[in-house]
This record gives C-alpha cells, sequence and structure tokens, in this order.
C-alpha cells in the first residue's frame, strides 16, 4: 500500500490497541538498481532478528511467535523492488501482514508493542503534502490529484467537467455585431458555476491546499461566479488545454508549489513564535510529552528523522542508551515519538513534520498549547 491509501479511518485502525505482540519492521530501501540489490538482504536480516526478539520475549507464546513468523515470510515474499521507494513497512500480528511503500526514509528497526508503529505512515502522508489541482478552460475543468513529485487525473465528485456543446447562433452574432467572449456567454458562465459547486463539495469531503491554473479570464471567471477557489494556495494563469500530459502540469505548477511549501514552513515556525511570545510553548520531548497527556496541545512539530527511547519514571521521560529495548515492565519505550503523536491526534492536535534541525535548539520536537 501507499500513502494514497492511508485514511483518517485507517489510521484509527491502525492505532487501535492489539493483542500483543504487534510487530512493526522498518527499514529505508532504494527506488533503482544497484543499490536495491541490498535491500532484500537487509529485510531478511531484519526478519531474523524480529523471529529473535519474539523467542526471546517471556510474554509471547510458542504458537504467537511461529504464526507471526509465518506472516513475515508472506510479508517478505510479496515485497516487489520495483515498486520500491524510500522506505519498507512490514505490520504484522499473528492473523495479518501489511506492507507499505513509503516515499520518505526510514530508519532500520523492529519493535514489538500493542499497537502498530505508525509514525513513520503518517510522516510519509505529511511529507507527501497531497494537494488539489483544477485545470480550467471555457469548456472543460480536471481535477489532479498531487502528491510529493506526482499527479495524475483524479475522477472524482464529477470531475472531469466538460460543457456541452452549442450549436452556432447566427442571430446572437449579428445584434452584437461578433462571436460574443467565451467568458462573458451565459452558458460558460452556467458551466463554471457548476465547476464551483463541484470543487466546493471536493474540499469539503478532502480538504487539501488547492491549486488553480488557466487563463486569467477563465481564472476570473470562477471567482466571479463562486468562492470555492478564492483560497487557493497557488494560481498559474496559463492555457489548460483538456489533453495537457502530467508532465506539463507539474512543470507549470512547480514555482506555485515551492512558494506553498515556503509559506506552509513559515507558518509553522510563525505559530511556535507566537507560542514563545504567548508563554504557551513546550519544548523537548518531556516538555511535549507531559503537555499531550494533558490535552493541552494544538499544534506538534517534529523533526522527520526524530527517533529516541527512553525510560518512563514518575511521569517523565528520560534517556537510555542506544540499543535498549522495551522491557517486561513497558516502563522502556522504544519509539516514545509515535506514542506522543498518536495521543496527539487522539486528542485533535494537529502534527507537522518539519526538516532535520530545524528544531535542534528545542530538543528535536516542539508543540504550541491550547492553554
Amino acid at each position: 500500500m501507499d500513502t494514497d491509501a492511508l485514511t483518517a479511518g485507517l489510521l484509527r485502525e491502525l492505532r487501535a490497541t492489539r493483542p500483543y505482540p504487534a510487530l512493526s519492521l522498518t527499514m529505508p530501501t532504494h527506488r533503482t538498481a544497484p543499490d536495491n540489490v541490498q535491500d532484500a538482504v537487509r529485510l531478511r536480516n531484519l526478519v531474523a532478528e524480529a523471529v529473535k526478539r519474539l523467542d526471546a520475549d517471556p510474554r509471547v507464546s510458542r504458537e504467537a511467535a511461529a504464526a507471526i513468523k509465518a506472516e513475515l515470510d508472506r510479508a517478505a515474499d510479496e515485497v516487489d523492488p520495483r515498486r520500491a521507494l524510500d522506505s519498507l513497512v512490514v505490520l504484522a500480528t499473528a492473523d495479518e501482514h501489511q506492507l507499505w511503500q513509503l516515499p520518505r526514509t526510514a530508519p532500520e528497526r523492529v519493535v514489538l508493542s500493542d499497537t502498530y508503529l505508525t509514525r513513520n505512515l503518517v510522516a510519509a502522508k505529511a511529507q507527501t503534502r497531497p494537494f488539489w489541482v483544477l485545470t480550467l478552460a471555457a469548456d472543460h475543468a480536471t481535477l489532479w490529484n498531487g502528491r510529493g513529485e506526482g499527479i495524475e487525473v483524479r475522477e472524482t465528485g464529477g470531475f472531469p467537467l466538460t460543457a456541452p456543446k452549442e450549436p452556432p447562433n447566427p442571430q446572437r452574432e449579428m445584434r452584437s455585431g461578433d462571436a460574443p467572449s467565451k467568458f462573458t456567454d451565459e452558458d460558460t458562465r452556467n458551466f463554471f458555476r457548476a465547476v464551483d459547486e463541484k470543487l466546493r463539495a471536493v474540499l469539503a469531503a478532502d480538504p487539501r491546499p488547492l491549486y488553480v491554473m488557466g487563463t486569467a479570464p477563465a481564472l476570473s471567471l470562477l471567482d466571479d461566479v463562486g468562492d470555492s477557489a478564492k483560497a487557493a494556495v497557488g494560481r498559474v494563469a496559463k492555457g489548460a488545454p483538456a489533453d495537457l500530459p502530467p508532465a506539463e502540469v507539474l512543470k507549470e505548477l512547480r514555482p506555485a508549489l515551492e512558494e506553498g511549501a515556503r509559506q506552509a514552513t513559515a507558518d509553522v515556525e510563525r505559530r511556535l513564535d507566537n507560542a514563545r511570545s504567548g508563554h504557551a510553548f513546550a519544548g523537548g520531548l518531556d516538555e511535549v510529552w507531559a503537555a499531550v497527556r494533558e490535552g493541552r496541545v494544538g499544534l506538534v512539530a517534529v523533526e522527520e528523522h526524530f527517533q529516541t527511547t527512553v525510560r518512563v519514571t514518575e511521569g517523565h521521560l528520560e534517556p537510555v542508551p542506544e540499543g535498549t529495548v522495551q522491557s517486561a515492565d513497558q516502563q522502556i519505550r522504544e519509539d516514545v515519538v509515535d506514542e506522543l503523536i498518536e495521543a496527539a491526534l487522539d486528542g485533535g492536535a494537529e502534527v507537522v513534520f518539519v526538516a532535520d534541525d530545524c528544531l535542534a535548539e528545542h530538543g528535536r520536537i516542539a508543540a504550541a498549547l491550547r492553554f
């Protein structure tokens, strides 16, 4: 599966508590040869490590260990190197397994817990920054699904739309002295009203940043007949023929997409700055952890590759030596960042991932508090 499949409903399902152990395996992968040759070897080694962990864990019965090993073997056989991206996530219990190929790197690790490790899935979804693109002309409108470096036509919500073909009207042309402008014609205005209505419904069902592309008269008319596109992050005033290929759409959009990414980063920085000024800021893992547990967090910003193992002592988090694994008493947490993100999301907070070192002075994780 890829990040397009990661809906809010599926995330809730993945975060659900399961009988121990729910096994999560993550590793970096390579998209092309010859580098991807090593991926199969690394996966076999990680599966072997997982089996050793299962066999050594007194909480795991022999039957459960054997069942999970069988699921891991099936998952390894299903990996298609031709579809490899930047990381692989394998989730397995005694009854199921899932494969996720993600367009962002992930560290190499095996985690046994009572929930799946979802942080890398959430991070990949955030990193791809899904967005909508509407390409528009007088007689057609196409909706595109964008994520990361890719874009594709999305047939949803009534899109793509094509205006009805109207026969020439010589009497109207005689009255006006010329053929009327397409963008002042009432039939075109009605078509654009239909585009506006359907676009509004799509954005309500799946809110994302919106980019619009079309000639200046087309963009102006869309704003004139409705308001669905007025909050677009970026606009590209260029003709958009119905058969415009994805690569050309992406090329024309590139400056607007880059500016949109800069605006998003600046917005996170602004919100954290405001939180500091208003004494509503938490920085560092222990502070953010405490604020999340108290339900006070509105925004969590975390560096993409931040991971750590800690010991929970009297409600606080203490670092432990590298290589320490989860203990039977549950005081050692192998990926407390994932646990924190799950709790923040469940509490209604927004979680965003930022580039490494952006939050170095705050312990690689920070939060803006509601109160």
